[in-house]
């Protein structure tokens, strides 16, 4: 598995390795031994997958506070999207600042957010299809959502249309708002 460092300290872009013959292809997307071998020692909890009808659509900014901190890998089981995580641990010398990558079934590209990060992506193709584990379990009272839009951090979706958004995330306040607990380094 092919591991990339990011811009942001801790988000990581992993490139598993697949396996293709005439039937199509094998590949791991996720190996506790490989990536403990790698110093990534992540303990998974919760498997999600969610499926977006419309391209254009866009989830997020989400994360949740502890102790129900989530850490994330993220891969896209069919289709494409543009895949964020934003940094907002306070005292982080990148706080408020984005990496965002183009994560598709094609590609087989996976993005690794650790807590301390907004999550987001938006979607390039209709029906596409995200998958992503977690190491805490979903806890309503501890999910909390930031503007997609915010002009503070100013992500470049790359969109051509109006976002297809929930409430939730269409009410969702700038990331000044929030009190962040999360501390750099800690």
């Amino acid at each position: 598995m092919k591991i990339t460092k990011t811009a942001l300290d801790g988000v990581l872009l992993l490139e598993p390795k697949r396996f293709g013959d005439v039937r199509g292809f094998f590949a791991e997307s996720w190996n506790r031994q490989t990536l403990l071998a790698q110093g990534i020692d992540i303990d998974f909890v919760q498997d999600n997958h969610s499926m977006s009808e419309a391209a254009g659509t866009l989830r997020g900014l989400h994360f949740q506070t502890p102790p129900h901190a989530q850490a994330k890998l993220v891969r896209c089981a069919r289709g494409a999207l543009f895949d964020v995580a934003v940094d907002i641990r306070a005292g982080s010398p990148t706080f408020g600042q984005w990496v965002g990558y183009d994560l598709s079934f094609e590609n087989g590209l996976q993005l690794l957010i650790p807590e301390g990060f907004l999550h987001g992506f938006v979607t390039r193709q209709p029906d596409t299809e995200i998958a992503y584990k977690c190491t805490a379990h979903y806890a309503p009272d501890c999910d909390r959502a930031v503007r997609f839009d915010d002009p503070g951090i100013g992500i470049d979706w790359g969109m051509t249309c109006e976002p297809v958004l929930s409430d939730k995330d269409a009410a969702a306040p700038p990331l000044r708002a929030i009190e962040t607990p999360f501390v750099y380094g800690a």
